[in-house]
C-alpha cells in the first residue's frame, strides 16, 4: 500500500486500459484489469480503516483518489455480466471510467499540490477579466449572429455557433475563412466585402492577439506570484539582517 507500490499499479493500469481501448481485448488484460481496480479497492478500504471516514475524505487526494475509485467500480460489471458490453452506450460509459483511474496518478508528480494551489491564485485573481472577456465573447457573438446570420449560416446561424465563430477567430484558428466566406456572399457588392474584411480583422486583433495575450499575461503573472512572494520574504529577511550587522557595527564604533 505504499505510494510506489500504487504508481506501479497506476501505471499498468494505464498500459492496460490503453490497450483496451486500442481494441485488444483478452482474458489477460480483463483480468489485469480486474486485480488494478480490486487493488485499488482495497487500498481504500484499508486507508479508511487506518484515517477513519471522516479523516480519509478530508484530504483533498484521497476525495479525488476515492471519487475515482468510486466511478470505476460499475466497470467490474463488465466481468460478471459480460452481456452488458452488448450496450454499446454502457460499453462507452465503463471505458470513460477505466480511463478516469489514470488521473490518480496527477499527485505522484513532484511539486504539483503547489501547481494546484498556484492555478488556484491564479484564477482567483484573473476571474474577473476572465468573465470580461467571456462577455466580449457573448456580445460580438451576437451582433455577427444578426448580421451575418444569412451571409454564412456556417458559422452565424443560431447564437450560440456565433458565439462559438468568435471565440474560434480569438483564438486565431482559420479566422480567414469566415470573413472570406461573408465576402464571397456580398460579391456582387464593391465596398461591403472589403469591409467585412477589416471588420474580422479588427476583431482578431482586438480580441486575438491583443485581447489573449493580455489575459495570459494576467494568468501567468497571478500563477507565479507565490514564487515572488517566497523572493520578497527571503530579501526581507536578508534586509534585516544587513540592518542589524550595521547596528553592529555602529554600537561598536560608539563603544570605541
Amino acid at each position: 500500500m505504499n505510494e510506489k507500490a500504487i504508481m506501479a499499479v497506476i501505471l499498468l493500469n494505464a498500459a492496460v486500459i490503453y490497450l483496451q481501448v486500442s481494441g485488444y481485448e483478452n482474458l489477460v488484460l480483463t483480468i489485469l484489469d480486474f486485480a488494478c481496480t480490486a487493488i485499488f479497492i482495497i487500498e481504500m478500504a484499508v486507508k479508511h480503516k487506518e484515517y477513519g471516514f471522516r479523516g480519509y475524505w478530508k484530504d483533498g487526494w484521497n476525495r479525488m483518489d476515492g471519487a475515482l475509485v468510486l466511478l470505476s467500480i460499475p466497470s467490474l460489471l463488465n466481468v460478471f455480466v459480460p452481456t452488458i458490453a452488448s450496450n454499446l452506450s454502457v460499453l462507452l460509459i465503463l471505458r470513460v471510467l477505466r480511463v478516469l483511474r489514470f488521473f490518480r496518478v496527477m499527485h505522484f508528480f513532484p511539486n504539483f499540490s503547489k501547481v494546484v494551489r498556484s492555478f488556484k491564485t491564479a484564477m482567483r485573481e484573473s476571474y474577473g477579466v476572465l468573465l470580461s472577456f467571456c462577455v466580449i465573447i457573448v456580445i460580438f457573438g451576437l451582433l455577427n449572429c444578426s448580421m451575418f446570420q444569412e451571409a454564412d449560416p456556417e458559422h452565424f446561424s443560431t447564437p450560440l455557433r456565433s458565439i462559438y465563430s468568435v471565440f474560434q477567430i480569438c483564438t486565431i484558428e482559420g479566422w480567414y475563412d469566415i470573413p472570406n466566406s461573408i465576402a464571397d456572399y456580398y460579391g456582387n457588392s464593391v465596398v461591403i466585402p472589403h469591409l467585412v474584411r477589416i471588420y474580422f480583422t479588427l476583431l482578431l486583433i482586438m480580441g486575438g492577439i491583443i485581447g489573449m495575450s493580455f489575459l495570459n499575461s494576467i494568468f501567468v503573472d497571478a500563477m507565479v506570484a507565490d514564487n515572488n512572494d517566497d523572493v520578497k520574504k527571503q530579501i526581507e529577511t536578508l534586509q534585516e539582517s544587513i540592518d542589524e550587522l550595521k547596528q553592529m557595527l555602529r554600537d561598536k564604533q560608539s563603544s570605541k
